[in-house]
């Protein structure tokens, strides 16, 4: 049986999560809708294609497209080209695109979608867990360029987000492995009940398959519908603020750009939540009780808690001063001061961010 969570944003919209219900694209495109781009990864083409024969079946007309993989897709000349293909096919504001892939596939789109004509609809079918619980959900769109992550985009809303979770039973475990630290992340934030679902079984966690490893996803989907409803453009400056939805991703960025994105973006955030739990212990917020829990889990599912690649602590630094939290010289942290107690702290001391940094830097 499908669960749906509605995003009440300004513009609401539903996510489908279950299983094979891929025949439940066409219910989340607007009524009128004629034309229909599908971008998808080349990893799962067999998806795109009973997509692309749903919306066939209805009457539409669709255009399918391969995308080049992962952040390779999430590239100047890749959008440029993505908007070649709907002026040539002569998509106008009626028609819409859908996106069929991970997490770079579902920004990719979802920034053709927010450019084309000043923006059209974006229905996305996310094929890995880091793009059900994260990229998928929110209206977060954006490319890469070769100052940082994600730096060129726009908010867009999807018209519909579908969730086919049979589609994990083909995903490499350790793809679905490094969709995990944003599930743990969501319960460290907002949701209690993840953290102690995991720590109960993680054995479950692990498997796509599991009745729990199904309860993570709906309940960290549910987490970022409730937060980005509150909060669509990372603008409240009290209550529920988007910005917590980046525990951990200051310096998961830093890595990813000092290593050139060759790491895994849970990966990157797997460390970066302990670079948090470390600074926030650092500063006095958090208890050395909650900085080990943090590692414990991480660890039971088998993910990095420590950081020994090429970066320097300047140029990690360097690197998170022109994070997108950043306010003009004022460096900005999501940090704890407990479970489900997020707030953003400004220009942290300089020997709490070295501290932190040699204790991530530290082999566990």
């Amino acid at each position: 049986m499908a669960t749906t969570i509605e995003v009440e944003t300004e513009q609401p919209y539903s996510v489908i999560i279950g299983r094979s219900v891929v025949g439940e694209i066409g219910s989340l495109l607007r009524e009128g809708t004629t034309r229909v781009g599908v971008f998808f990864a080349p990893a799962v083409q067999v998806l795109a294609s009973q997509v692309v024969d749903q919306l066939t079946s209805q009457g539409l007309i669709v255009v399918a497209t391969p995308l080049p993989d992962a952040e390779a897709a999430k590239t100047v000349e890749t959008l440029s080209s993505c908007w070649d293909v709907l002026g040539q096919a002569g998509f106008t504001r009626s028609d819409a695109v859908v996106s069929v892939g991970g997490g770079a596939t579902t920004d990719l789109v979802g920034f053709v979608a927010a450019s084309w004509l000043r923006g059209i609809d974006v229905v996305h079918v996310p094929t890995t867990t880091l793009a059900m619980v994260d990229a998928a959900v929110g209206g977060k769109t954006g490319i890469n360029t070769a100052v940082g992550k994600n730096l060129v985009g726009a908010f867009h809303e999807p018209r519909g987000v579908l969730v086919d979770l049979d589609v994990l039973a083909g995903l490499p475990i350790e793809e679905h492995r490094a969709g995990l630290p944003e599930i743990v992340k969501a319960g460290w934030i907002h949701d209690p009940v993840i953290l102690d679902l995991i720590e109960a079984d993680p054995l479950g966690a692990l498997d796509p398959s599991s009745s729990v490893c199904e309860e993570l996803i709906t309940r960290a989907i549910a987490v970022k519908a409730e937060v980005v409803a509150a909060d669509l453009r990372e603008s409240a400056t009290s209550g529920l603020s988007r910005e917590i939805l980046n525990y951990g991703h200051t310096f998961a960025h830093a890595i990813e750009k000092v290593e050139s994105y060759s790491w895994r973006h849970g990966h990157a955030v797997s460390v970066g939540m302990i670079f948090a739990a470390e600074l926030a212990q650092a500063l006095g917020l958090l208890s050395l009780d909650d900085v080990n829990r943090h590692r414990a889990i991480l660890t039971t599912l088998g993910l990095p808690i420590s950081y020994a690649g090429s970066g320097s602590w300047d140029d990690l630094l360097a690197t998170m001063r022109i994070d997108k939290k950043a306010r003009g010289a004022v460096m900005r942290f999501v940090l704890l001061s407990g479970v489900a107690q997020p707030a953003a702290v400004n220009n942290p001391a300089s020997d709490a961010l070295e501290a932190a940094f040699l204790a991530v830097s530290s082999p566990q």
